[in-house]
């Protein structure tokens, strides 16, 4: 059974489906299954904003066939990782969670590369025209240790 790892930001369409694309991209698909979610609903059923799609496909992947969905609390249960993008989309999972178990499982993706500074992956929704790339990178950057601790963990 793979390992399964969640990225979750606001409406699963910026943010989030770079991660799954970026974190899929570094893991062998026969051990890990990578997938996304929004802590909102707007987005549900709906491909990845188009500045997302061409940010991947710019770095050599396709996120295109992503579909938007959201956070449930069922997912708890169905994940082993989940990455938050923000510290809002932190409150708003952890909120969810039943107990102590499900909340140890939350985690803010930049952690990984600024440890115990719970620092945003900013949203470029509104944002500045490289907004996207600049997203693209700080994510690559977490990813790539995120990646290399979960094939030691579970090679």
């Amino acid at each position: 059974m793979p390992v399964k790892i969640l990225m979750v930001c606001l409406g699963n369409i910026c943010r989030s489906p770079l991660a799954e694309g970026i974190l899929a991209s570094k893991l062998p698909k026969e051990k890990f299954l990578v997938d996304s979610a929004g802590t909102g609903s707007w987005h549900i059923g709906r491909a990845p904003d188009s500045r997302s799609i061409a940010t991947a496909k710019k770095n050599g992947l396709n996120i295109a066939n992503q579909k938007g969905r959201q956070f449930a609390t069922s997912d708890f249960d169905a994940f082993d990782y989940i990455f938050v993008m923000d510290n809002n989309n932190y409150s708003n999972v952890i909120d969810l969670a039943k107990n102590e178990m499900q909340k140890n499982k939350v985690q803010l993706i930049l952690n990984e590369i600024f440890p115990n500074e719970n620092v945003d992956v900013p949203d470029p929704y509104y944002g500045m025209e490289n907004g996207f790339n600049i997203v693209y990178k700080m994510l690559d950057e977490a990813c790539e240790v995120i990646a290399h601790k979960l094939i030691a963990k579970h090679s």
